[in-house]
């Protein structure tokens, strides 16, 4: 038997605080929606986008992660563990592929001889630099099809109901990210982290470190 979408009720009624009633019709297009917009930005944005920018052997994980130390090349093992969500042997495996790929170095810190320090290399920025150009070369006929107004009321949107959904889970730990390094001073993430934490550790990098020229 096929499946069918849930019919909407005639009216939404109204809840004893004034706020219409969200009907099965309006949950079940929101939820189809928010898939289907998901889905395209990975499929389109992201994994084409690797596969034309001759970088893809390498996941997403470590495009994003690639594109941080691109932005903030100040990070230890263990901080990429925290971003990845694994353990640092498999951040380190992660770390490991990127280096043989040449598109990061690993450098020691001159403050503390046991900690490792990661760089992105010539070779990963230009992968970087071509990547973010290409998307925005893919973006801009579609966003001729809509107004200034309807680009800044759909951000304003889609800001409000990503940061509704995160706060009805409670309070946020650790690292976020959750922009995929795509950083902005006023995100309204940052606050369920008292400020943005990548944002704080570029304001107070590691003594030693360099940027890597290969």
């Amino acid at each position: 038997m096929a499946w069918q979408e849930p019919n909407a009720a005639p009216a939404a009624a109204e809840r004893g605080n004034g706020r219409p009633e969200t009907t099965n019709g309006e949950l079940f297009g929101l939820i189809r929606h928010s898939h289907i917009f998901g889905a395209a930005v990975r499929e389109i944005l992201e994994i084409k986008l690797l596969e034309e920018v001759g970088a893809d052997h390498i996941s997403l994980p470590q495009l994003h992660l690639l594109q941080l130390i691109t932005l903030n090349g100040k990070h230890q093992i263990g901080q990429i563990a925290d971003f990845l969500g694994v353990s640092p042997p498999a951040a380190t495996k992660n770390v490991d592929k990127l280096e043989r790929l040449g598109l990061v170095a690993r450098t020691p810190s001159r403050s503390d001889r046991r900690a490792t320090l990661l760089a992105t290399s010539r070779k990963g920025r230009r992968l970087v630099e071509r990547y973010e150009k290409l998307k925005l070369k893919r973006l801009e006929p579609v966003l001729e099809t809509f107004s200034t107004e309807e680009r800044a009321q759909f951000t304003r949107l889609l800001e409000r109901f990503a940061v509704a959904l995160i706060r009805s889970e409670g309070k946020v730990e650790g690292l976020c990210l959750r922009c995929s390094a795509y950083f902005d001073a006023h995100c309204p993430v940052r606050h369920f982290h008292n400020g943005c934490p990548y944002q704080k550790l570029a304001a107070s990098p590691p003594p030693g470190t360099r940027q890597i020229e290969a």
